[in-house]
Parts: structure tokens; sequence; C-alpha cells
């Protein structure tokens, strides 16, 4: 399970077998871009071979924008591995956070250490092979970020949509915690998870579509955030764009076009 991308696949070169039920783990390159696959052509994760610990795709750079809101966050956990692009940048460049992923597919674990350049385990970062949605149930108050990016070949996983679901994530976070989903913009249920997520979070929801029809990145407050403006959103992004190759002044403005005025008061 892993986020879901929109670019076309090259030359395949390898096949990861995956146990009984999961797709296979495919990997392909393609001028210099190295993707993985599971059980379709569809690319779920990217990396430049180039320049591994950069975020090749527009929708992971964009879950990054939870450090306008949560620099301050000690912990985060991350539900679906894909090549490891979240966890790796992290990782790299935010040396004080920590990170968690779960993913249920041991073969994208072994994908991700193997191709994408996942580090192995240290006090900073952990791996787990489990159920995603059972971690959140199994452990509240556990996080201060919690990023979804849960997709198979099929499209988003069933058991990261439900009511319940989101639930626990609102529950795995602490005191001002944030959750960041990936969503296909284009799937006929959007609305219905989005209306899920609100229930849970009390309608404190921005959204920041990543491209055309593609990802829409849903961020949904645990409690709401003080003194939020758009003034102040604007400074921060251009301050983390000194430090970070993110677009954080754009996505301020693609918040902005998409705030309706009614979930979240913005200045």
């Amino acid at each position: 399970m892993f986020g879901r991308g929109t670019r076309r696949p090259g030359r395949f070169f390898h096949r990861h077998q995956a146990p009984m039920e999961m797709a296979t783990v495919d990997i392909s390159e393609k001028d210099g871009v190295r993707a993985l696959h599971l059980g379709s052509v569809t690319v779920q994760s990217a990396m430049r071979v180039s320049a591994p610990f950069e975020l090749e795709l527009a929708y992971s750079r964009g879950v990054m924008a939870f450090l306008l809101f949560r620099q301050d966050a000690r912990d985060v956990l991350v539900l679906g591995l894909g090549g490891g692009s979240i966890p790796k940048y992290i990782h790299r460049y935010l040396p004080s956070m920590r990170v968690t992923a779960v993913e249920l597919n041991p073969a994208v674990v072994t994908a991700a250490r193997h191709y994408f350049y996942l580090p192995e385990d240290d006090d900073r970062l952990r791996v787990e092979i489990g159920d995603g949605a059972a971690y959140v149930r199994d452990h509240p108050g556990c996080t201060d970020v919690l990023v979804v990016d849960a997709f198979d070949a099929k499209g988003l996983v069933a058991d990261f949509a439900t009511q319940a679901f989101y639930d626990c994530c609102h529950d795995v976070l602490r005191k001002d915690g944030l959750l960041v989903v990936n969503l296909w913009g284009s799937d006929k249920n959007f609305d219905v998870y989005l209306k899920r997520i609100e229930t849970s979070f009390q309608s404190r929801v921005l959204m920041l579509p990543t491209g055309r029809p593609g990802n829409i990145l849903v961020f949904a407050f645990k409690d709401a955030p003080a003194a939020l403006s758009w003034a102040f959103l604007r400074r921060r992004a251009a301050e983390l764009q000194q430090s970070h190759r993110i677009e954080f002044l754009e996505f301020v403005e693609r918040f902005a076009d998409h705030h309706d005025g009614t979930l979240i008061n913005m200045r």
C-alpha cells in the first residue's frame, strides 16, 4: 500500500514476488527516474537516481506542507511505504523528527531498501510490516503527524476509507496533531471520503490539489489551529523554501484557492 502517481512507466527491470493475495512489486526506470509499481503500470512511487533523497513526485512534496503547520512535530507516522520517499526525506532533512512507517506488503519494504535507498532502521527511522489500520487503532496518542498514503493496484485501500478508520486517525494524534490523507481526485467516492474525514475532525480540514485530476491531499487538524492566517503561512512558506527544494509558497496559494471559509477560520 502506498501513494498513487501519474507518470507512465519506463522499462521494467525487476519484479519482487509478494506473499499470496498481495500484488507483485515491479521496478522500472526511464530518463533517470526509477519507479515502483504494484500489480499494474501505474506509478506508485518515484525517485530520481541522481538525487535519491529529494521528492520527485508533486504529491510527495505536497505531503511535506505539514511543516507549514507543525514544524515542531517530534513523531511522524506514515501508513504505506512505497519507495519510502517521505520517510527518507524526514530522516535525511529533519533531524529533530522520528518517523515510523507501517507497510502491509513485505515485498514493498524489500524493494524500498534495495532499489530506493531507504536506510536501515535506527533511533529515528522504523519500518514495521503490518496492517496500518490496526496500528492506528492500537496506538492512540502516539504521533504528532499522521500521513495516510495507502493505495493498492485497484485504488484506495478500503480499510483506509471507513468512518471508523478516520475516527482512529483522530485518536492516534496527540494534542494539536495533524492528519494528511492522499486521495485520488477522480475517485467517484472522493466526496464520501472527504465527508468522513470532516466528520472525524469536526470540519477542521484544508485541501491541497497537486495535479489535474491527480492527487488531492486532505489536511485535517485535531484541534483548531491557533492564530492561523494566510499572511503567517506565506511568511513561513518563504522561510521553509530557504532550506527545502519544495514549492511551499505555491502550496499556500493552492490552500487559499480551495478554501471556502467554512472549514477553518482563516484570516
